[in-house]
């Protein structure tokens, strides 16, 4: 893992929840929202691809040259045509505006249900949504009969016009019971949607695309502008989705198969069109939370022993490693690297499934999904990067993931990317080794000692467990491999623990002045490798 540093800017995701669906994350320095408009002007190149010709057996192939054609021209913002009202709604109001279950598309005709989210507060620029099916596509009209406009937002009712569009949707399947339909994917902001399996919360997102995440000049957010929503038979248990995405540097359509289940995946596939030359093209990116944890070293004044929706990074390189690192929140911005060819597949994980780790009965934590992505076909070379963003507040998302290919894009290039997308609790069948399950770091001092070391002298203690570690001895001659790229180890030891289960791999750190240690460590029984490798980066103003 290459790491380097970057100065703190403020690149929060902000987070509030909403009933069974939390508002999307949507950065602070930027309100991609923000326009009130005319209603929208006639877009010759838009129109060069009808609708009705998009309904037809070739829709995607359609939709992909619509988003080719675009890119040929300048781009143009969304023309919202919202009233000021809804625009300007606070909070408690958008809450109190609830779809009506009983106005859901496909109600009684299908597995799968679609309940829509009403323009307005955060939600500025509405998006297009179509029907597909047996007949030829059709734009689905705002109607204020799909909506309840309780409370606070009772004087609101009535005033959003027919071609306002809708805010999102979200998508309901009897995930866990055939008594009910639950909501386990949602779309709503930019490229934002998230995915759920059974007995799993909301919690990470992913994203059609990241662009220029972490650079200087600021990132730029893809929008969906336009969905197909393609009706499934009555009996069928996956549902296609086009989308249309759109933004300054770069156009595309979108496929997604989703597959409800356990788990629950979504195949996808993007064709993308630039628009501009893009310095850093972010693919299948996944956000994510982490406050606090087991490795954390700041104070925190709280009675929750840990506060994260994600707690590692986990990666198969096309080496047959399975690499984990650790999140962290760290004091500046940071951003880590792993670079790899046709990588095997990485995501953001919720490892740690233990309530008492947590103790939060509100926020669930240790429901949260893990997310990996699968890339299909040949992604080349490139690299997964890391994003920590500095936060002091757990409705922050502070944390991104992607992959970033070698070959940069430039105007009037193209790339297709296609990946499968696993939302999950925290086991993969595919990662059978030994597994890192905790990592604790503290001062490298023995107690009561006479002469103690400076606090920037460190301890870490990495606990691992599963595997062919099941089947061994405690007197088994297991070794621990480390290597950092600076500071000087000392005391490496590993043991087994009393709960005869889990193995302990521990060492002392001194770092060299202010550079950081990037480090690598794996438990191996002689000449056979025996775990993931623990990736981790210790940085001196960590303390």
């Amino acid at each position: 893992m290459t790491c380097k540093s970057s100065p703190t800017q403020t690149l929060f995701l902000s987070r509030r929840w909403l009933s069974l669906c939390a508002l999307p994350f949507l950065l602070w320095h930027h309100n991609p929202l923000a326009q009130i408009a005319e209603p929208p002007k006639p877009n010759p190149v838009q129109e060069s691809a009808t609708l009705t010709d998009i309904a037809k057996p070739g829709l995607f192939d359609a939709l992909s040259e619509r988003a080719r054609k675009l890119a040929k021209h300048d781009y143009e913002p969304i023309h919202a045509n919202i009233p000021s009202e809804l625009a300007d709604m606070d909070y408690d109001q958008y809450r109190a505006i609830r779809f009506r279950p009983e106005a859901a598309l496909w109600r009684g005709q299908s597995l799968f249900e679609i309940q829509l989210f009403h323009p307005g507060f955060l939600y500025r620029e509405p998006i297009i949504l179509h029907t597909a099916g047996d007949t030829p596509e059709s734009v689905l009209q705002f109607k204020q009969a799909f909506f309840n406009y309780d409370g606070p937002a009772a004087p609101l009712a009535g005033l959003a016009p027919g071609n306002i569009g809708f805010a999102g949707f979200r998508v309901h399947y009897p995930l866990n019971s055939n008594e009910y339909k639950d909501e386990f994917l949602v779309f709503q902001g930019a490229s934002y949607f998230r995915l759920i399996g059974p007995g799993l919360l909301y919690g990470l997102s992913a994203r059609g695309l990241a662009i220029d995440t972490a650079e200087p000049k600021g990132e730029e957010f893809p929008v969906f502008r336009e969905f197909w929503l393609i009706k499934p038979a009555a009996e069928e248990n996956r549902l296609v989705i086009y989308a249309l995405l759109d933004s300054p540097s770069i156009s595309g359509a979108y496929r997604f198969e989703v597959l409800p289940g356990a788990p629950t995946e979504m195949n996808v596939e993007a064709r993308l069109f630039a628009r501009q030359d893009i310095v850093k093209l972010g693919v299948a990116p996944l956000t994510s939370m982490f406050m606090w944890g087991e490795n954390h070293t700041r104070f925190v004044d709280d009675f929750r022993p840990e506060v994260h929706d994600s707690d590692g990074l986990l990666v198969a390189a096309s080496n047959g490693e399975w690499i984990w690192r650790p999140l962290s929140n760290h004091r500046m911005l940071r951003v880590s690297s792993l670079s790899d060819e046709n990588p095997r597949g990485f995501g953001l994980l919720q490892r740690d499934r233990d309530f008492e780790h947590y103790m939060d009965m509100e926020a669930r934590y240790e429901l949260r999904p893990s997310m990996w992505i699968m890339p299909q076909g040949d992604w080349g070379k490139g690299r997964i990067e890391l994003v920590e963003i500095p936060s002091d507040s757990e409705t922050n998302d502070n944390l991104v993931a992607y992959w970033v290919p070698a070959k940069a894009m430039k105007a009037g290039s193209s790339a297709t990317y296609s990946y499968r997308l696993r939302s999950f609790d925290h086991f993969l069948p595919e990662n059978a080794g030994a597994k890192v399950i905790r990592t604790r770091i503290g001062w490298g001092a023995n107690p009561g000692q006479a002469d103690p070391p400076p606090k920037s002298k460190r301890k870490f203690v990495v606990d691992f467990r599963g595997g062919e570690l099941d089947n061994l001895s405690p007197d088994a001659p297991i070794e621990a491999v480390l290597q950092q790229s600076s500071g000087n180890i000392s005391e490496l030891t590993v043991r087994r623990l009393p709960d005869d289960r889990t193995w302990r791999a521990s060492f002392k750190l001194e770092p060299d002045g202010n550079n950081y240690a990037d480090m690598r460590l794996f438990l191996k029984l002689r000449d056979q490798r025996l775990s993931e490798v623990w990736s981790y980066v210790w940085y001196p103003d960590a303390l």
